[in-house]
């Protein structure tokens, strides 16, 4: 089947891509480098011409609260309106877990927003809910970095790598549609401070790591349960030290 993913250049989208095309899907990788916008529209309605499936797996480039709520509004109107015009069978949307958890938080205020579009537009749905990515580590502990220390939550994460995100995106892509939602997460639950404490030790990288529960976290002060998920959640094959041995330093 024709199968299009929005964001299908990036991280989780390339992935994917390569994933459905070994399984002999027709597959549009879609972002504004290879002609698809889904802000402005541009190629939009051509790339989901005849299309089964579309998954979105876009990010914003801006994390400021007001421009991240409008990329995913904007970006997840578009889509319903295309994917009406075209006959879609199946929306996709990869999202967060927890991510109704903390309203602080603009970027998840902004994704609660997207899926409140999916679920109000009519078409066949299923959303993702992934924990964090094993690949945003060194992301993390930049935020929360001033000068040789790094200040983070000692709130519980269980972070998937992105190869078990893209083995689960592709299981979904060849499953009906649930109207609802999918969880998924890594293998190991651990604290976020202690387990960025074991990345920077593994990378060489001397700064301390302090447990701060006041750190915050994209906005939002975290709770032990805040990014975990209880609920039976399909868990990744990869730990963080086969993560690291093969993926951390490319």
């Amino acid at each position: 089947m024709k199968i299009v993913i929005i964001g299908g250049t990036g991280l989780i989208g390339s992935k994917t891509a390569d994933r459905l095309r070994k399984q002999g899907h027709e597959v549009i990788a879609a972002a504004p480098n290879t002609g698809v916008n889904t802000i402005t529209g541009e190629g939009l309605a051509e790339a989901l011409a005849g299309a089964s499936v579309v998954m979105d797996l876009a990010n914003s480039p801006s994390f400021e609260d007001k421009a991240v709520l409008e990329f995913f509004e904007t970006s997840g109107r578009n889509l319903a309106a295309a994917e009406k015009t075209a006959g879609v069978k199946h929306h996709i949307a990869l999202s967060i877990i927890g991510v109704d958890r903390l309203p602080e938080s603009g970027y998840m205020r902004a994704k609660v927003a997207q899926e409140k579009i999916i679920r109000d537009s009519g078409i066949p749905y299923t959303i993702v809910h992934s924990t964090q990515f094993m690949e945003f580590l060194s992301g993390i502990a930049q935020s929360g970095t001033v000068g040789d220390t790094v200040r983070l939550s000692p709130a519980y994460v269980q972070p998937i790598a992105s190869d078990d995100v893209a083995d689960n995106m592709t299981v979904v892509a060849n499953s009906a549609a649930i109207n609802g939602i999918v969880e998924i997460s890594g293998p190991e639950r651990v604290r976020l401070n202690e387990l960025v404490a074991r990345y920077l030790k593994a990378m060489g990288d001397s700064r301390k790591v302090v447990a701060d529960p006041e750190a915050r976290y994209f906005g939002a002060r975290l709770e032990d349960g805040s990014l975990v998920s209880d609920g039976n959640p399909r868990l990744g094959r990869i730990t963080f030290e086969q993560w690291f041995a093969t993926s951390a330093r490319k």
